[in-house]
C-alpha cells in the first residue's frame, strides 16, 4: 500500500475535483489583474480630485459674487437710510414747496369736530419763489421772477391760501457705489 489512506464516498468524488499534484498558478493574468486594478484606481483617484478642484473654484468664485452683492445690498440700505432720515425726509418736503401742517381737526363717528383747524403757515420765501423748467435748471441759470409771481392782496386776504407751487430743485447727485 502507498503512505495515502484510500478515500471513499464523498471524501474521493471531492478529491477528484483538485488536482492530484502540485501545480503552479499562472503569474501573468495575476499580474495583470493587479496592474489594471492600480491603475483604474489611479485614474479614479484624478477625476475625484479634478471634482473636487473644480467645485473648490467654483465655491470660491460663488463666495466672491456673494460678498459684492452683500456689499451693494448694504450701501443700497445706507442709501435708503440715508433718505428716510427725518432731517433728509424734511428737507426734500421744503425743496419741494411742502410747508409742515397747522393744527390738525379730528372728527368723531358722530360728526362732532373736536379742535379748531387751521391752515398752514405761508412764509414769505414760499411765494418768492419761481417755477423753474427742466432746462433752466440744467445749464444753472437763474429764472426772472415776473410782477406776476408776487402775491395778490386778495390772496393775503384768503383764509386758506392755495399751497404755492412746487419748484423744481436738482437732486444732489450721490458719488457711485462701489461694486457697480
Amino acid at each position: 500500500m502507498s503512505g495515502k489512506p484510500e478515500l471513499r464516498g464523498r471524501a474521493a468524488r471531492l478529491a477528484r475535483l483538485f488536482p492530484a499534484g502540485p501545480r503552479q498558478a499562472a503569474r501573468t493574468p495575476f499580474v495583470l489583474l493587479v496592474v489594471l486594478l492600480l491603475g483604474g484606481g489611479l485614474i479614479g483617484l484624478l477625476v475625484l480630485n479634478s471634482a473636487l478642484s473644480e467645485g473648490s473654484f467654483r465655491k470660491d468664485d460663488l463666495e466672491k459674487e456673494t460678498k459684492a452683492l452683500t456689499d451693494e445690498e448694504q450701501a443700497l440700505q445706507r442709501d435708503i437710510d440715508s433718505y428716510s432720515a427725518p432731517d433728509a425726509l424734511q428737507r426734500r418736503a421744503r425743496e419741494l414747496g411742502m410747508v409742515p401742517g397747522g393744527d390738525p381737526a379730528f372728527l368723531d363717528p358722530d360728526g362732532t369736530v373736536k379742535g379748531v383747524p387751521s391752515a398752514a403757515p405761508r412764509s414769505s420765501a414760499d411765494t418768492a419763489r419761481a417755477v423753474r423748467p427742466p432746462e433752466v435748471i440744467a445749464s444753472g441759470l437763474a429764472a426772472v421772477t415776473s410782477a406776476s409771481d408776487a402775491p395778490s392782496p386778495a390772496a393775503a386776504a384768503d383764509p386758506y391760501p392755495a399751497a404755492p407751487a412746487p419748484t423744481a430743485v436738482p437732486t444732489p447727485v450721490l458719488p457711485p457705489t462701489p461694486g457697480r
